[in-house]
């Protein structure tokens, strides 16, 4: 069984930090955040294919030396081709039964029981759905008493939405669906999907989390999750850490940490360094960074490399 994942963006909204990797390698609580959607993924899928056009080269790079255990296909997109046309672009790979991601979506699906759902019910294809109190932002589905979808409404002003669930971004195809998305750029949510209902396309619900980890925002509310479901980590010797004041749950491979606050929500990969008498919290720090004496750092990501001065206060920031 073969997987898809949409990861052809650029990464806009998690610059400066992607202009010198592309966004599905950065860290996210111990691992890239590519590895969140193709770790859980179920043994029977062999095969991952990415959808890129963004640091094809970097990403080969990172799956050349880090065995992820599935076979990975990269294919390159040569302009931007939407959601459908990335589907058509890939699809002499997809010849049964698929999973498909939207390359940003860090949730609690259970990916194998979505799988099973799918397979009793024999349709053309099944979407992951996620309630939401406020559905005006995304684009809302509705369902029968069976599950079927009977309605796609994108964005719908408060008040007039069909339901609270939401498309959220993981789906279960047959390939018979490549056989509706005409050749260019095109859209599964505006011009596919509507007219593929009478195949069967159902809703799975599921709970627990879901977020679409695109922006600096969201991606340390995944973090915070993440952190939080696990417990918080410390991964080196606790001796390394001796006068470092620990706030919650946060992640801690660094090994280099003079007295200091560290969380909560924090993550300080291997090879950060972290001087005396600083305050992080709600941030990432990747390896390489050096968080100078006194400084306070806040809902922030610390590129590779980075350096932040003695004293400085860096809030909501992207530093790289």
């Amino acid at each position: 069984m073969k997987a898809l994942i949409l990861a052809g963006g650029l990464g806009t909204r998690l610059r400066p930090l992607t202009f010198s990797m592309p966004k599905p390698v950065v860290p996210l609580a111990g691992r890239p955040m590519v590895r969140h959607i193709i770790d859980p993924l179920p043994q029977e899928v062999d095969t991952v294919i990415l959808a890129v056009s963004y640091m094809k080269d970097y990403l080969e790079r990172y799956f050349q030396e880090n065995d992820v255990g599935r076979e990975i296909v990269l294919v390159n997109e040569d302009e931007p081709l939407g959601t459908g046309g990335a589907l058509k672009n890939v699809s002499r790979w997809l010849d049964d039964t698929f999973f498909a991601f939207n390359g940003d979506v860090i949730c609690s699906l259970d990916l194998r029981a979505m799988l099973e759902a799918h397979r009793k019910r024999r349709g053309i294809g099944t979407m992951a759905l996620w309630s939401v109190d406020d559905p005006s932002a995304f684009g809302v589905v509705a369902t029968d008493g069976s599950g079927r979808i009977t309605m796609f409404q994108e964005k719908p002003a408060p008040g007039e939405e069909a339901s609270n669930s939401i498309n959220a971004g993981a789906y279960i195809f047959e390939p018979e669906l490549l056989d509706h998305i005409p050749d260019g750029v095109v859209s599964l949510e505006r011009e596919v999907f509507p007219h593929v209902l009478h195949r069967g396309l159902y809703g799975h619900a599921f709970k627990g989390y879901w977020v679409d980890a695109g922006t600096r925002e969201s991606f340390l509310r995944a973090q915070r999750i993440l952190l939080d479901a696990s417990g918080g980590r410390v991964a080196c010797p606790v001796r390394r850490l001796a006068g470092v004041h620990v706030v919650g749950s946060n992640l801690i491979e660094a090994t280099h940490v003079e007295p200091s606050t560290i969380g909560p929500n924090v993550y300080l990969e291997g090879g950060a360094r972290v001087g005396r008498g600083a305050v992080i919290s709600d941030s990432l720090v990747m390896a390489g960074a050096v968080i100078g004496r006194g400084a306070t750092i806040s809902g922030s990501m610390i590129g590779p490399g980075a350096v932040v001065e003695d004293g400085a206060v860096i809030s909501d920031t992207i530093l790289a």
